[in-house]
């Protein structure tokens, strides 16, 4: 980031006036496509696309040198099955049903990698139909089973996306991450939802083609049942049932993108969106959040802490620590909870709070392996520093117990407010 593109940021944060980012203005009609990577900087993706909330696609000559799109895939623009087999046979990745529906999801099970393949090979002679159902390998973890050298022949990030806290975060626990594979036959699908956390997403097809419908921020309101529950398919008939789907009427035909092999689709945070695969594909996909939508992710959480609170709250008067118990099934709900949260907060800002004060006393060098510059730090601790101090006001986080928290959190404020002001010169 430059110190034109922060400037610009911060102001579009400020204009906003603690309003959560989402789809200002009116929906975008078609969904723009990106096509030369010497044209296209990382400042014009967070001026037109990260600020704004907006989706794009940028053609696969941004992808064109990674080893996965030459090793993964054969002359004819197949999965190579054998190469593949002989790479990763071994693995045991999750598997899901795409014709079983299990509330507004599949179920899963787990399987050896070689098991899928044999499963693929013969839903495709079968023609695209087996006994054993419609199965999509989804949410393979890959990278974090996986040697950083081998990594570095599968796929080069984008510098685009370089700014990734939920997986720097999980990397430094050591723990997890949001780094996925996802492979299927020619029918496999992901029904309607937003991603984890309210994060952005971003997925590249190594081989094959998607169908993705997007919904942008608000509109999948519309889309609701008569008992407030957004719908699994949203191009199933029944949500043409008035009754059932009582303001169906006032919603937008989503908008179509046909994603090609090659090609990486960035999905903003909170878009609701549901993805077909078109051919055989197999993609590469993460889910991340920075500075650029940490607002959102905090509003995500306040909603799902509010909606366990409504759900256990008849034990509100007869359940000692009730306050605790919502935290404790939230996290398990959600993944994670406000302490949790705080603790996200605070890896990262430690981090940005280091490049700054080195920063400031002459070392202006890149630091390796975070991909950080000073400018982006400054913009990532404003941002930590907006947030923090809306953690620090709610009423629920002021319940939770920080006696053991180092440092303290209204500590961590004022050592980010403090940096964020000694970095206005820089």
């Amino acid at each position: 980031m430059d110190r034109e593109t922060r400037t610009f940021a911060e102001r579009h944060y400020r204009d906003l006036g603690g309003r959560v980012p989402g789809c200002d203005g009116p929906a975008p009609r078609s969904v723009t496509f990106i096509q030369e990577p010497d044209a296209f900087s990382y400042a014009d993706f967070v001026k037109g696309f990260l600020l704004p909330n907006l989706p794009c696609v940028f053609s696969s000559a941004f992808t064109e040198g990674w080893g996965s799109r030459r090793r993964w895939v054969t002359s004819a623009g197949k999965p190579d099955f054998e190469y593949l087999l002989q790479k990763y046979g071994d693995a045991v990745v999750p598997v899901a049903n795409c014709g079983v529906r299990e509330y507004n999801s599949n179920p899963k099970e787990h399987m050896p990698f070689r098991d899928y393949i044999s499963y693929w090979k013969e839903y495709i002679q079968g023609g695209c139909s087996s006994p054993r159902g419609c199965l999509y390998l989804k949410d393979w973890h890959l990278c974090r089973d996986s040697l950083v050298d081998d990594l570095e022949d599968i796929f080069t990030l984008p510098v685009y996306f370089s700014s990734d806290w939920l997986n720097e975060f999980w990397d430094v626990l050591n723990v997890d991450d949001y780094r996925f594979v996802y492979a299927g036959p020619r029918g496999t699908w992901s029904p309607f939802h937003a991603d984890i956390f309210r994060s952005f997403s971003w997925s590249v097809n190594i081989c094959g083609r998607k169908k993705w419908l997007f919904c942008p921020p608000g509109q999948e309101e519309a889309l609701r049942d008569c008992h407030g529950n957004l719908p699994y398919d949203v191009t199933s008939a029944e949500l043409l049932d008035t009754r059932l789907y009582p303001r169906i009427q006032h919603s937008s035909l989503p908008l179509e993108v046909i994603q090609e092999a090659g090609e990486m689709v960035f999905v903003p945070s909170g878009w609701h969106h549901q993805v077909y695969n078109l051919d055989d594909t197999i993609s590469i996909n993460h889910n991340w959040v920075n500075g650029c939508n940490l607002a959102n992710m905090w509003h995500f959480l306040q909603q799902e802490l509010q909606a366990v609170q409504q759900e256990i709250r008849e034990w509100k008067d007869s359940m000692p620590d009730w306050h605790h118990h919502c935290q404790v099934i939230m996290k398990s709900c959600t993944g994670i909870n406000f302490e949790e949260f705080y603790h996200f907060l605070k890896v990262i800002a430690e981090k940005r709070l280091l490049i700054l004060r080195q920063g400031l006393k002459g070392d202006t060098g890149d630091k390796p392996g975070l991909g950080l510059n000073l400018q982006q730090a400054a913009f990532d601790v404003g941002r930590l520093a907006d947030v923090l101090a809306s953690v620090i006001a709610h009423i629920d986080f002021q319940r939770v117990d920080t006696s053991a928290f180092s440092p303290q959190p209204e500590e961590l404020l004022q050592q980010l407010e403090d940096t964020m002001a000694a970095a206005e010169a820089l």
